[in-house]
């Protein structure tokens, strides 16, 4: 049925196709369907056009309809953006000074031009952003000019700046001395030295070490950024601090822009050598000076750098064509020219060999060494101190001391004398007191030195000891009293030849001559090809080695002493009670062995302590006698633990080294141990004068320079600075103390002398002119000046030539040593003298170390200008990531660990 039907359609389907085509014709179906398109899309057209117009009435209506106004901002927007900018008023006044005022909007202006506006036009053309980070500057810089006004600078500038500099000159010179230490030559020694010298800080300072910001450019950069971001915080609104786009852009100019080219310029060693010839440019160079800096010079550089321009020289003088008069004055010019150039061939040769002198070949080439006549050593203060040394080495310290204390004592009595008589002239009667007073100093001389219980007493012949006793019973006493006996210790130190015969064949006597400048120094001389090296005769040069390399006198190691405390106990003497230590003592010599028992008293230990501790000043940092206790003292369980705090005083006391460190201890150490009675009483150079500088706690060498110096010290401050320098740029503390205290007499007497009690004053109103505006405002304008020459920004300076700068630095060394006064060489020493100065230059001819110097001042700044702030604390956070921190706490980790373990 299905299939009938599909049929029947399909025909009259196929049917009427056939008649259409056969009425129509073929392109009828063509026609059918252009048709029905042109209807399609006249309906569409027709709807469009009727919705058009519906939609237009329906927006009418809805214009008049009662709909809710639209919000007020967009309008207000729109009215805003339709008026014109107003211009920002910003207020030119920054610190209330107009000299000040003007060069700081300059400075402003071009940082604002060269660091912001030569790309933010290429975005847009309106300013008001350039306007607000201008205004949001001078919001920072009035805050920092209240703060710098309410300030007290003088802190900073007579102690916290000279602490901060003799605190990295003492990092430097410990780090020179572990390196020497070391003696590893294979090593790049500036690498090593700038790792040592953060090592020691790290051990001084404990808290913190700047070894990265100053050796890791990209870490400089974020210590810097975080810096200045906390700067902004404290001194910017809030407002504009939390505006992110304006900080970043603040910070980056402050940090990237100004600080940090100012830090690398400040850290440049050749920009210090620079400044340094122009600060004594008045000087002129000395030959003398010139050639003791190329024979002392251990850098290949500047040996090559100097020889290079003579040879340079030397050709421009042979090819001149000259005569008469000018000749003669070329020719010493080209030998002169040809002595330097066989120099640096010289010591370039032994440098690059590494060949070092003998000390005993050196000591023999010196041949005839000057001979310094006793006399002349008593009085100058740099020749006493060595021969000082030598007596302590042999045991003859008490000879040379009673001579000293006598002509101390002679001096005191002819003016308490004169005193005396003046007053008797007015009328004035005195004459008992002050002649009490003479005796008892009298007295006091004669039971130091002289008496049967003077420890150690001076071996002279004994009716002049009975007499001298006789007259100091029976007359009044004269400053003429001691002089039969000061003069037979006088020969007895210059005939006995354990004292000035043997000290003129020891190594101390050649270390004098040297500082005395009376040493022979090796020159060059010989064939014009540089060879052959020898002695000369000239009296103001300087060996060509350092005096460090000789040795110290040799400790005799022949004799070995052990000693401990074996028991204890209580004793009771006419009702007094005290306790009683056995120290058993062993002493071994090569062919003896000895053993006895001594007892002795805490108060022997302590009598001893005090002695020791005054006659070697190290000592007192090393040695830690047990306390006192008052009550309860003769507890069993006190004094066992006593007994072994004073064991363990004991065997610190003997170690070898301690032993070998002070020589002259050992006689005290026997005297103290010997099987007889202590005799008690202070050390002997601590009696006969006041004492030397004040015991401090803290090991010197691994602190701060930022405790008290001296008593009436710190109120002085040109005394304090003066003295401050001189000990770490001379190393004074490592050296003979009563030096150091003739050195302290000396400035205070110099300071008096020249300015009285108002040198306090002045160094005040020196601090307040250098915080003047006047001093303020031309400091910003060499700032501008050197920044941006003729308002245009100043160029890359290219790096000179390194030749250049080895000769600039030969030159600084030469202008250094120069400017160095006489008057000083002979207080502290030649050699002295020039190895403090060459110390000081030397540290500044390392970059990294510069920085750092640079940073610790410009932290303890901003302490100092922000103290409720806790800049302190802000540092050593930034400063944590320190790796030589970090390996410092783990060895202080590692060292603490066993001992908790045992707790």
């Amino acid at each position: 049925m299905l299939a009938e039907t599909s049929l029947s359609i399909w025909g009259w389907g196929s049917l009427g196709v056939v008649l259409f085509l056969v009425t129509f014709g073929p392109f009828a179906i063509f026609y059918f369907a252009f048709y029905i398109l042109c209807f399609v899309g006249g309906g569409f057209v027709v709807t469009l056009l009727f919705g058009k117009s519906n939609s237009e009435k329906y927006l009418e209506q809805c214009e008049h309809s009662f709909l809710p106004c639209t919000s007020v901002g967009i309008p207000k927007c729109i009215e805003e953006m339709k008026r014109e900018a107003r211009p920002i008023k910003i207020d030119r006044r920054l610190t209330g000074a107009n000299i000040i005022d003007e060069p700081l909007q300059q400075v402003i202006q071009f940082s604002l031009r060269d660091y912001v506006q030569y790309w933010y036009y290429t975005l847009s053309d309106d300013e008001s952003f350039l306007l607000e980070i201008r205004q949001a500057l001078q919001y920072a810089l009035v805050q920092f000019s209240a703060r710098s006004k309410e300030t007290d600078w003088q802190p900073y500038f007579t102690t916290r700046l000279v602490d901060d500099f003799g605190t990295h000159l003492r990092v430097f010179r410990k780090a020179q001395q572990r390196i020497a230490e070391k003696g590893d030559q294979m090593k790049d020694q500036a690498e090593e030295l700038v790792d040592t010298f953060f090592e020691v800080e790290v051990e001084m300072e404990k808290e913190v070490c700047r070894d990265l910001v100053c050796t890791s450019p990209k870490d400089e950069e974020g210590f810097l950024r975080d810096l200045c971001e906390v700067l902004l915080y404290i001194l910017l609104p809030p407002g504009d601090f939390q505006n992110k786009i304006m900080r970043y852009f603040v910070r980056e100019i402050l940090s990237r822009g100004i600080l940090l080219p100012l830090i690398n310029q400040l850290s440049d060693p050749d920009y210090i050598n620079q400044y340094v010839i122009w600060m004594i440019r008045d000087s002129n160079c000395n030959y003398e000076a010139f050639m003791n800096i190329i024979k002392l010079s251990d850098n290949i550089g500047e040996l090559e750098a100097v020889k290079d321009k003579a040879s340079e020289e030397l050709q421009y003088l042979r090819s001149l064509d000259t005569a008469g008069d000018d000749i003669n004055t070329i020719k010493n010019q080209i030998n002169s020219l040809l002595y330097v150039i066989k120099v640096c061939d010289s010591r370039i040769q032994r440098l690059q060999s590494g060949k070092e002198i003998d000390t005993v070949k050196l000591a023999a080439n010196f041949g005839k060494l000057c001979t310094v006549p006793l006399d002349h050593i008593l009085v100058d203060n740099v020749a006493l101190q060595f021969f000082m040394d030598y007596m302590q080495q042999t045991g003859g310290q008490a000879h040379l001391f009673f001579w000293m204390t006598v002509e101390g004592y002679r001096v005191t009595a002819q003016q308490q004398l004169e005193v005396l008589q003046s007053r008797q002239k007015d009328g004035k009667h005195q004459t008992n007191q002050t002649k009490g007073l003479l005796r008892a100093a009298a007295f006091g001389v004669y039971e130091q030195y002289l008496s049967e219980k003077a420890s150690p007493r001076v071996n002279i012949d004994d009716n002049l000891v009975a007499k001298l006793a006789e007259t100091l019973n029976h007359e009044d006493p004269t400053p003429e009293i001691f002089d039969d006996i000061q003069r037979k210790v006088y020969e007895l130190m210059l005939r006995d030849e354990r004292f000035y015969p043997s000290f003129k064949q020891n190594v101390l006597y050649v270390r004098m001559l040297a500082e005395l400048d009376m040493l022979k120094d090796p020159s060059f001389r010989g064939s014009d090809d540089g060879e052959g090296e020898s002695f000369n005769g000239s009296p103001t040069g300087s060996i060509n080695l350092s005096l460090d390399d000789l040795p110290n006198v040799p400790s005799d190691d022949t004799v070995q002493l052990h000693a401990y405390i074996s028991d204890t106990g209580v004793c009771n003497d006419h009702g007094k009670t005290y306790a009683l230590y056995a120290i058993t003592v062993h002493r071994r010599n090569p062919n003896s062995e000895e053993t006895w028992k001594t007892y002795r008293r805490y108060s022997d230990f302590h009598d001893f302590h005090m002695r020791i501790t005054e006659q070697f000043e190290n000592l007192a940092n090393i040695l830690k006698l047990p306390g006192k206790k008052t009550f309860n003292n003769m507890d069993r369980e006190f004094l066992e633990k006593r007994k072994k705090d004073l064991n363990a005083y004991l065997q610190l006391l003997l170690n070898p080294e301690m032993m070998k460190a002070s020589p002259a201890l050992a006689h005290y150490v026997y005297d103290f141990l010997e099987n007889k009675a202590y005799s008690k009483g202070k050390g002997d150079f601590a009696r006969k004068v006041p004492p030397l500088i004040q015991k401090t706690y803290s090991d010197p060498d691994h602190c701060r320079v930022a405790a008290p110096i001296d008593d009436n010290v710190d109120d002085n401050i040109p005394l304090r600075v003066m003295l401050l320098l001189m000990d770490e740029v001379f190393d004074l503390k490592e050296r003979n103390q009563w030096l150091r205290r003739n050195i302290k007499n000396l400035l205070q007497q110099l300071i008096r002398a020249t300015y009285g009690d108002t040198i306090n004053r002045k160094i005040v109103d020196h601090v307040d002119w250098m915080t003047s505006p006047e001093q303020v405002a031309d400091a910003v304008k060499r700032f501008r000046d050197a920044f941006w020459p003729n308002g245009i920004l100043a160029e890359t300076v290219p790096r000179r030539d390194k030749a250049i700068r080895m000769r600039t630095r030969v030159a600084g060394k030469t202008k250094l040593l120069e400017v160095m006064p006489d008057e000083l060489k002979h207080i502290i020493g030649a050699e002295t003298t020039r190895k403090g100065i060459l110390r000081v230059f030397e540290m500044f001819q390392h970059t990294q170390l510069n920085k750092r110097m640079v940073y610790v001042f410009l932290e303890r700044f901003l302490e100092t200008l922000f103290p409720q702030n806790k800049f302190h604390e802000l540092f050593n956070k930034l400063h944590s990531r320190s790796k030589q921190m970090q390996r410092y706490k783990q060895r202080l980790h590692s060292t603490q660990a066993p001992s908790l373990q045992k707790r």
